[in-house]
């Protein structure tokens, strides 16, 4: 008789979690694909760069964790810029169609520059704002402001913004 009273109680505590628990509202993607457009501006040297980017974004915990790994080949007048990323993002849902995320990694950056190529390692910060079409999130689209540091011969600094499509894959 003395376990059946704190048993109730611990069963009417916990019934309500077990049922939001077991409510299916929306199935998470295993990852979304991200689509688009780059520019950058040196802060040191004012040259400035314009490619595609692409990336892939995993959640291993979910409202605490996102990562995403990207490649993004930069070209301006006299060089072309690779470089390739893995940033670790904090998520925040703003609403049911708008997920804002602050993160930063490291990044590889090879440059070639007047015939002469040069490798380097880098961090990257970003703030993503993600908008997405309906509340299932399987079609958006998404603005990425950016900072990177080169940590290479003349430490480069670097003004960055990327934008394009968000495409989930279930």
């Amino acid at each position: 008789m003395r376990l059946i009273k704190p048993l109730a109680i611990a069963a009417l505590l916990l019934a309500p979690a077990t049922v939001l628990a077991q409510q299916p509202d929306e199935k998470e993607s295993a990852a979304v694909f991200e689509l688009g457009a780059a520019g950058a501006w040196n802060l040191k040297n004012a040259v400035s760069g314009f490619g595609p980017t692409m990336a892939v974004e995993v959640t291993p915990i979910e409202h605490w964790l996102e990562l995403e790994a990207g490649v993004t080949p930069l070209f301006s007048r006299h060089a072309t810029e690779w470089s390739a990323d893995l940033l670790f993002k904090k998520p925040w849902s703003l609403s049911k169609k708008i997920e804002f995320m602050a993160g930063a990694g490291p990044e590889w950056i090879h440059i070639r520059e007047s015939g002469a190529s040069s490798n380097s390692v880098g961090a990257e910060a970003v703030l993503d704002f993600m908008f997405w079409r309906s509340r299932k999130h399987r079609f958006g689209w998404y603005l990425e402001p950016t900072y990177e540091y080169k940590f290479g011969p003349g430490h480069e600094h670097a003004l960055g913004l990327n934008g394009g499509i968000l495409i989930a894959i279930p």
